[in-house]
C-alpha cells in the first residue's frame, strides 16, 4: 500500500468518524469540535485530489468562521439542553422515517452512478496539468458561468434582506442610539454644573 493510498484511507476515516460523533455526541461542544476535525479531514482529501485551491476555502470559511462561529453561540448562549432533548425524543420516530427514506435515496443514487468521460472536455479546461486547478476554477465560474454565478451571490443577497426583515422587531421597552438626536443636541443644555458645598449632596 502506497503512502498516498494510506493517507487517504486515514483521511477517510477521520471525516466519517468526525461527521458521525457530530451527530451522535451529548456535548454541543464537543459536537462542533467533532465537526471540525471533519472539516479538516475533508480538506485533507481535496490536496490529495490537487485542489489546494478548495481545500484552503474549506479551512478558511468553514473551519475559521463558521465552526468558530457555531462553537462561540453554542457556549454563549444559556440552552436547556435537557429540554431540548425531551422535544426530540417527541419526533425520533419521524426523524428515523426520514432518515430512512434519505439513506435509500442515497442508494438508488450511487446504484446508478456512472462517470462522464467527457466532463473535462466540456469544461473547455485543459485537464492536462498546464493550467492549476484555481486558474481552472477561475476561468470556469467567470467565463463559461458567470451569469450563474452572479445569481447565485444576488439570491444569497436577497434570502439575507429577508431573514433580516423577518427576524426584525422593534420594541418600545429598549433603548436604541438616535444619531440625529445627539448631532442636532444644544451643548449649553447637554451638561449643566452644580456648585456643590461641602457636607452637602447633590
Amino acid at each position: 500500500m502506497s503512502p498516498a493510498v494510506l493517507i487517504f484511507y486515514l483521511f477517510a476515516v477521520s471525516v466519517l468518524t468526525g461527521g458521525l460523533m457530530t451527530v451522535l455526541s451529548r456535548n454541543p461542544v464537543h459536537s462542533v469540535l467533532w465537526l471540525i476535525l471533519a472539516f479538516l479531514s475533508a480538506a485533507g482529501l481535496f490536496v490529495l485530489m490537487g485542489a489546494e485551491f478548495v481545500a484552503m476555502l474549506l479551512i478558511i470559511v468553514y473551519v475559521g468562521a463558521v465552526a468558530v462561529l457555531f462553537l462561540f453561540v453554542v457556549m454563549m448562549l444559556d440552552i436547556d439542553f435537557a429540554a431540548l432533548k425531551a422535544e426530540m425524543a417527541r419526533y425520533m420516530p419521524l426523524a428515523l422515517l426520514i432518515g430512512v427514506v434519505i439513506l435509500m435515496q442515497l442508494a438508488l443514487v450511487f446504484g446508478v452512478w456512472e462517470t462522464d468521460a467527457g466532463a473535462g472536455a466540456r469544461l473547455a479546461v485543459p485537464m492536462d496539468g498546464s493550467v492549476q486547478n484555481t486558474a481552472a476554477l477561475g476561468l470556469v465560474l467567470y467565463d463559461r458561468y458567470f451569469l450563474l454565478f452572479q445569481l447565485a451571490g444576488l439570491i444569497l443577497l436577497v434570502a439575507m434582506i429577508g431573514a433580516i426583515v423577518l427576524t426584525l422587531r422593534h420594541r418600545s421597552d429598549i433603548k436604541r442610539q438616535d444619531v440625529l438626536a445627539q448631532m442636532y443636541r444644544d451643548p449649553a443644555k447637554a451638561m449643566e454644573l452644580k456648585d456643590v458645598k461641602p457636607g452637602q449632596g447633590l
